[in-house]
């Protein structure tokens, strides 16, 4: 285990708290102490959700380690039966509490409640988040869907799907449904049900009554959908629809699996993103660097729209939950490239750092990366901050959320260049401080307020610049800043130069330019 300032996923329990929170009806139970209480925070503050999570604590202090724990944990069980009736109950420990081995499934179903009780194991130490969301919806799925809900006979009626895998506190996983099922209902085919997002216990009794499943988050949906066709026999599409390009796919794939017609769908007029990338206004944007970093499945989705819809050209790509190396390292050699699987956001850092790229693609930690590095940034993945859950309707996946990926990913270098530009011309009379604004051209200048001196640029060398060098340097549009600086210091440190002046600058411009 390393200690570290940030984490790409929480522990396993986090993951249950994730499902109990997204269903209905589903009442969670965790085993911990004191330390440990911080579903309120994750769910109601950051997703920014009406009502409290349905988690109960046990909340054990060191005093009560010499007493009977089990006793607290039965205790918190019984009261959080009668307390919120729930249609199912979640029991398990965190990771600290896995530690006094109390056995919370044995202990639960001692109590005989009068609500189905799914027991959750969950290595805290072997596994972490979304195995653990991944997990709990799996159990949920074995227990409570009845093996004698079958699909109804197809004559007289539409195709029915289940929607798998959104789950609370994912990327866009509400809105990315709501695009879902309206693609499904173009080519008609109606959902039958939504889980985990949304659903209740007696929703999951139901899900042999589908034709086929989608799963929509692999992380999360994968598992229960393999275990449905194995003992329902249900096909799924795992085709993920991020994507103009993976979004006709998924139409594809279902309209082949379905015997629809699939034309009504393509023929969508919202799909702006092929237009737009196009347009004379994109193509300053064609090969530009990209680095891209996240969940395994946006990740990926985010390296083809890159590559094949934007002209950029993916200079990095990697994930951080290894449960999907497989599936990351096959998309990693589909675009020439080693890809980096990891968990540790140091190694993400440097790894960016190497790349030189003019854009990255991530999550809110890469977001933090690039801001220090001075590098334009869009979140694509988990994990996010509050300001990645808004209020508007924002997709990733169907043809709206391509439209919603063009603008998110493109505006940070339009925005970009336009920094680029004013700083450029600061020292010109026109645009200076002191001219003041075009619009008050016949009153005085302002007196020229004091400039606060730009923030030096973050280096891992160990030859120093001169004052002189640094600022011809943000000369530089910051979108190349990072690599002049790097080819500035590897030749510096080639020619055995003590320190950058501007001289070593431009010689080492000429060097790479050759």
């Amino acid at each position: 285990m390393q200690l570290a300032v940030w984490t790409y996923e929480g522990p396993p329990h986090v993951g249950a708290m994730r499902v109990a929170t997204a269903m209905d009806g589903v009442h969670y139970v965790l085993h911990a102490p004191q330390g440990d209480t911080y579903a309120d925070l994750l769910f109601t503050m950051i997703e920014r959700r009406d009502r409290r999570p349905p988690v109960t604590y046990t909340t054990f202090q060191a005093r009560d380690l010499g007493k009977d724990t089990a006793a607290l944990l039965q205790d918190a069980i019984r009261e959080a039966a009668v307390r919120f009736a729930p249609q199912a109950l979640l029991v398990g420990a965190s990771c600290t509490a896995e530690l006094i081995q109390d056995d919370p499934a044995g202990l639960a179903e001692a109590l005989d409640l009068p609500c189905p009780v799914i027991p959750l194991e969950l290595p805290s130490y072997q596994r972490k988040e979304n195995w653990g969301a991944a997990e709990t919806f799996y159990r949920m799925v074995r227990q409570l869907a009845d093996p004698a809900v079958r699909p109804a006979p197809r004559e007289g009626r539409r195709p029915l799907a289940n929607l798998l895998g959104p789950c609370a506190l994912g990327f866009r996983h509400r809105d990315d449904v709501v695009e879902v099922v309206k693609l499904l209902e173009t080519l008609g085919i109606g959902v039958n049900c939504v889980a985990p997002l949304g659903a209740a216990p007696a929703d999951l009794r139901t899900l042999g009554r589908a034709d086929f499943n989608v799963v929509l988050y692999p992380e999360i949906g994968m598992e229960a959908a393999r275990w449905l066709a194995r003992t329902f026999g249900q096909p799924m599409i795992d085709v993920v629809p991020i994507g103009v390009g993976a979004t006709r796919d998924f139409i594809q794939a279902v309209a082949a699996l379905t015997g629809v017609d699939p034309a009504p769908a393509l023929a969508n007029p919202a799909a702006r993103l092929p237009w737009w990338s196009r347009s004379v206004d994109s193509t300053y944007l064609t090969g530009k660097r990209v680095f891209i970093f996240g969940d395994a499945t946006h990740a990926i989705a985010a390296a083809r729209i890159a590559r094949d819809e934007l002209g950029f050209t993916v200079c990095g790509l990697g994930c951080y939950n290894r449960e999907f190396a497989r599936e990351m390292r096959a998309a990693a050699a589909d675009h020439g490239l080693d890809p980096l699987i990891t968990d540790d956001h140091l190694a993400v850092e440097a790894a960016i750092h190497a790349a030189a790229p003019e854009l990255v693609l991530g999550t809110q930690m890469e977001r933090h990366i690039a801001k220090r590095m001075g590098l334009p940034c869009a979140v694509i993945s988990a994990p996010v901050h509050v300001q990645d859950f808004p209020a508007r309707h924002s997709p990733q996946m169907g043809f709206e959320g391509a439209n919603v990926i063009f603008d998110t990913w493109v505006h940070p270098l339009v925005m970009g260049l336009e920094e680029h530009l004013l700083a450029m011309f600061r020292d010109d009379f026109e645009f200076s401080d002191a001219a003041g604004p075009s619009h008050l051209h016949a009153q005085p200048a302002p007196a020229q307020a004091a400039v606060a001196p730009a923030p030096a640029i973050v280096s891992q060398a160990d030859i120093p610049w001169t004052s002189d060098a640094e600022r011809e340097l943000r000369k530089v549009p910051f979108f190349v800043r990072g690599k002049a600086r790097t080819n500035t210091e590897r030749y510096a440190a080639l020619e055995g130069r003590v320190q950058i002046d501007i001289a070593t600058l431009y010689d080492a411009k000429a060097h790479y330019a050759r």
